[in-house]
This record gives structure tokens, sequence and C-alpha cells, in this order.
């Protein structure tokens, strides 16, 4: 296994010269968290240009669940493009397209059957899923969640409710959107957080600014992942498929983050035993390749043919990475894996919690986990510096993190991380902490 070894302080020279260019170059839209120049990849481990090696507790934000660079993933991406590299399915047909939806539509909770779009990324998902649920009950409205994050295009930013900076600047947004308080355990002042969001969509919302009668679909995250990494009590979810059906309303479940595996299950929402009308995937889906999903019921997707497509979406050597993947998480037992390492990290956490003060809350499911930052515990005061610090320390002595929501650090290794990664990490980590 390659060891953490920081050789040259980070951001190094060859780094430098690139992120001089990049200033120069490139927009200035994305929120790079630290500056980290990657060569290659492997594994759990990452490389940059100035031949330092981390640890990756991140997988390229949820991406990479069967690590760098995976035999058999790069195995079948390369005899993919020997064969096809590109032949648009919006006018053709080719055999990986229909493999992968097969596959998803099979994966997927319920027992109704599915259909299967297949787009280039998550908010692509996000938007497809809006006009599916528009389109099939000739309703306007959609509801969300405060702290939510759907994706940065239009539609998806309309229901994104994550940080004002993400919206800044673009209004209009899609009109018809609103949001809802999404139920947080670990900061509700109340006894059943679920009950008193789903109290909130039905006697307040719904009796005076949205119509339940007009509202195409809710729209929900089994896990907050951007917003903060807020595991909802499972009732929450149920109760949520309830009041859907009781009103005519789809349920619509991102699992674009939360989904191939990560919390020990294929899709999160199968913790809560609940069957969504459509579910929106991406991130790891693709292997590491641009992909995204809607899986819907078959009686939902009622849009005809030309009123929606894409170019690139379901391209022939991202389906075949994808298969490969879902093929890999399944032979390799990797959901069993994220759900024994997820555990052994929140257990390791806890008792780090226990000697230091500025962990408020540690919480999660398999692999993706969130480390909240306080002041105080009592007050539950966020600590955003105490994480940014913490984040960054990390970085300097070779594991990667990322932050989330106000003041949560999020860990989300590949799903293929073995215990002694994961102590390695830990270690750097409790290190920092102390």
């Amino acid at each position: 296994m390659p060891t953490l070894h920081i050789r040259t302080t980070p951001p190094g020279p060859r780094a430098r010269t690139l992120l001089r260019r990049c200033e120069r170059y490139v927009a200035p839209s994305a929120t790079q968290a630290y500056p980290l120049v990657v060569d290659h990849a492997a594994g759990c481990h990452v490389w940059d240009v100035d031949g330092n090696c981390y640890l990756d507790f991140t997988a390229g934000i949820a991406v990479s669940a069967t690590g760098h660079g995976h035999k058999q993933v790069v195995g079948a991406i390369t005899a993919q493009v020997d064969r096809l590299i590109h032949f648009s399915f919006a006018d053709f047909y080719y055999p990986s397209y229909v493999r992968m939806a097969e596959r998803l539509a099979e994966l997927a909770p319920g027992r109704e059957p599915k259909q299967v779009f297949l787009c280039n990324s998550g908010a692509e998902a996000i938007e497809a899923a809006i006009k599916v649920v528009r389109h099939a009950t000739r309703r306007p409205y959609i509801l969300a969640f405060y702290n939510a994050f759907h994706g940065r295009t239009l539609g998806a930013l309309s229901l994104t409710a994550s940080k004002p900076v993400q919206r800044r600047g673009f209004a209009p947004l899609l009109p018809g959107v609103f949001h809802a308080p999404y139920p947080d355990p670990h900061r509700s002042r109340g006894d059943d957080p679920a009950e008193e969001c789903l109290d909130h969509i039905e006697n307040v919302l719904f009796r005076t600014v949205l119509p339940p009668e007009e509202t195409a679909a809710i729209f929900v995250e089994p896990i907050q992942g951007e917003g903060g990494l807020i595991v909802p009590p499972d009732h929450f979810l149920t109760g949520l498929r309830r009041l859907c059906d009781r009103h005519g309303i789809l349920l619509v479940d991102d699992e674009i983050q939360a989904g191939m595996g990560r919390t020990g299950k294929f899709f999160a929402i199968e913790h809560a035993g609940v069957a969504p009308d459509v579910i929106c995937l991406a991130k790891a889906v693709g292997g590491g390749l641009p992909l995204g999903a809607v899986i819907a019921r078959k009686r939902v997707v009622s849009w005809e043919r030309g009123s929606h497509t894409s170019t690139f979406g379901g391209n022939p050597v991202a389906c075949e990475a994808g298969l490969a993947t879902i093929e890999v998480i399944e032979k390799e037992g990797l959901m069993r894996n994220a759900a024994e390492q997820g555990a052994y990290i929140q257990k390791r956490l806890r008792q780090l919690q226990q000697r230091c003060r500025s962990i408020g809350d540690v919480r999660g499911r398999g692999l993706m986990i969130g480390v909240e930052f306080v002041r105080n515990r009592r007050t539950k005061e966020p600590a955003e510096r105490q994480r940014d610090h913490a984040v960054q320390e990390a970085f300097r002595r070779g594991l990667l993190l990322l932050a989330c929501g106000r003041n949560v650090i999020r860990i989300s290794p590949p799903l293929s991380i073995t215990r002694e990664e994961v102590g390695q990490g830990l270690g750097v980590l409790e290190e920092v902490l102390s």
C-alpha cells in the first residue's frame, strides 16, 4: 500500500506554475478547496505534479466508488474506445445504452416497470426529472428543501437552497418552486424533527401558498450532502411517501451523491424501505466518466419522442464504464465494505469527539459521513474556522477532505478503502484535531 509522503510543501513549484496559468485562462467559478494539482491516482491514493502522495477521503466528490483506476473499469473503457467512442443515442441505437438502462431499471426499488433516460451529469438528471414530472402530472409547482443541493444549471439551481453564492446574480430562477424545512436531528428543538417538517408541508405550505392538487413533485435527498451531511429519520421518507400518495404528488429521489452503494445499499432511500417515483443518479454511476441517469416508473415517463434528448448523454464509453462499475460494486462486496468501514470510522470519530470539544456531532451512513464543528456544544454555534483549519491542515499532512454545509467535514472515500487505509487517514485527522 502506498504511504502518505509530502516531499514538497504544497503547492510545490510545478503546481504553482499551473496555478498561475489557471488564474490567467480559466473562468473563476469553481471553488477548489486547496491548491492540489493532481497528476495521477490509484485506488485510494492521489499523487500531485510535485510527487506528493495523498490519501483520498473524497473519491473525487463521491465519484470514484471502485477506487481510482480500477482495472476492470479501465479495461471496459479501453475495449469500448477501440470499438466505438461516440454515436449519439439521440438519433441512433447502440447496445451499451440499452444494457445500462436495463441494469439501472433492475436495481431501482419498487416492483413497477421502470424506464431510464441517460444524460451527462447530476444537474442534467435533475433538469430532465423536472420536465418528466411536469409533463406527467400537468401540474406547475415543485417542492424542495432548505439546505438542498441539486445542481447549478438554472432549473436545478431553482431547487438548490444550500448557499447564497450559488444563486447570487442569477435571478429570476424557475418559477413555481417552493422550499420546506429538512429534518436535522442534531439541531432540531423538538422531539420529532421529521413530523415537524411533514406537518409544515401539510398544514402550512399546502394551506397557504402551495396548492397540493397543483404540485407535480417533491424533490428530496435521502441524505443531504452539500447541505451538511444531514441524515433524516427514516420515518421522514416514509411519511413523505404517504403525503405524496395522499395528494397524487410524485416523489423524486436525488441519489446523485448518496447512490451507487455509498451508504451500504445501492440507493440510500432503501434504508427507509421507500420506493420513489423517480430517481436521479450521477457521480459514481459512470465510473469516473460523465454520466447521469433518470430512472422513473414507466407510467410516469409520458413525454413523447423528441421532447427531450441529449447528444452526448449515455455515451457508449461512459455506459461501459458504468456497467463495469456496477459489476465491481456487486462482485467485490463494496456495499458491505462501505457499511463496515463506515461504522468503524464513526466509532473512531465518536471516540475522538470525547477528547475534542470542537466536534459537535458525528453522523452518516456507510461511507457518507459528516463531522460537524461547533464553538460550544450546548449552543451548537457553528465553528467554520475550525472546520476550515482542519481541512487545510489535513491537506498539508497528506489527507484529502472536503467541507460541506456551514461547518461540516465530509468523509466519502472510495468504497474499496481498506481498514489499514482508514486507520492511516483517521490518524492524520486525529493528529490535526489534537
